[in-house]
């Protein structure tokens, strides 16, 4: 990939290969600290429990990767980075990553666009924490 300075040891598929199976295992090792099983659930088996828990910590893991992905194009950028570099070292255009992050070269140019950052989802009351505490 001209003009980002590194070269891929790993195809495409192979990389999205590894992502999906390390971000799989992360999840497996992270759901039982974060989650425990309401007891007297007798509308979900253990199985359609696990998935669900599995799936809301992916929607926290998704927000996580679009807050490091908007600081490391704000790191890029700081480091003297263009846009055509962003997008590529990103898989967008120039035009692409200049819309997802307005004003990383420009910070008057801030205001053309909104930045694409999720925000962790709301938590359901249901799944507030059992001691009370706040997260």
């Amino acid at each position: 990939m001209p003009g980002i300075h590194f070269r891929l040891r790993m195809t495409d598929s192979e990389i999205g290969e590894l992502a999906v199976r390390e971000i799989g295992d992360l999840v497996d090792r992270l759901v039982p600290h974060v989650f425990e099983p309401v007891a007297g659930a007798e509308d979900f088996t253990a199985e359609q429990t696990r998935a669900l828990a599995h799936l809301h910590l992916l929607t926290y893991l998704q927000a996580a990767v679009d807050r490091l992905e908007a600081d490391r194009a704000g790191r890029a950028a700081a480091a003297g980075a263009g846009y055509p570099q962003i997008g590529r070292a990103s898989n967008l255009t120039r035009q692409g990553a200049r819309r997802r992050w307005p004003g990383l070269l420009d910070p008057s140019d801030r205001t053309t666009g909104t930045p694409r950052t999720a925000q962790p989802p709301e938590t359901p009351p249901s799944a507030e924490p059992s001691n009370g505490s706040p997260r």
